[in-house]
């Protein structure tokens, strides 16, 4: 039966090949051997070299409880998984800066191009209602 724990699931899968650009064959396995033996950095995608380390290990556990294969040990989307990521995100926004090539870019929230605002827990239950 298809619903919201399901897209969890998915979603779980879709984080961690973000993170690795690995295939989603037996990668939550991997992931979940890495972290154990403190060595997530070796998993992630080697064309990113400037993970932040706090912050990934946040999201591949995000991804590995969203990827648990009973749905009731996957995270509740309304109270854990958009918290989780509300925080990432802000991580995500604040200013920067970024070195590139001895030139420092300095990325502030107005170069976001998307502008996220946050969404109430009944947002999210109307949707679901109404999608399924």
């Amino acid at each position: 039966m298809l619903g919201v724990k399901s897209d969890l699931y998915s979603f779980g899968v879709v984080l961690l090949q973000i993170i690795t650009a690995m295939p989603a064959m037996g990668l939550s396995h991997r992931v979940e051997k890495a972290i154990e033996k403190k060595r997530l950095r070796e998993v992630l995608d080697p064309k990113i070299s400037d993970w932040p380390e706090e912050e990934t290990l946040i999201l591949a556990q995000l991804a590995l409880q969203c990827c648990e294969l009973r749905k009731k040990d996957r995270p509740d989307l309304a109270s854990v998984l958009l918290p989780a990521l509300s925080k990432l995100r802000e991580f995500a926004t604040e200013d920067h800066e970024v070195r590139n090539s001895n030139r420092i870019f300095s990325v502030s929230r107005a170069h976001n191009s998307v502008p996220l605002s946050p969404i109430s827990s009944s947002q999210i239950e109307d949707a679901l209602r109404t999608s399924y």
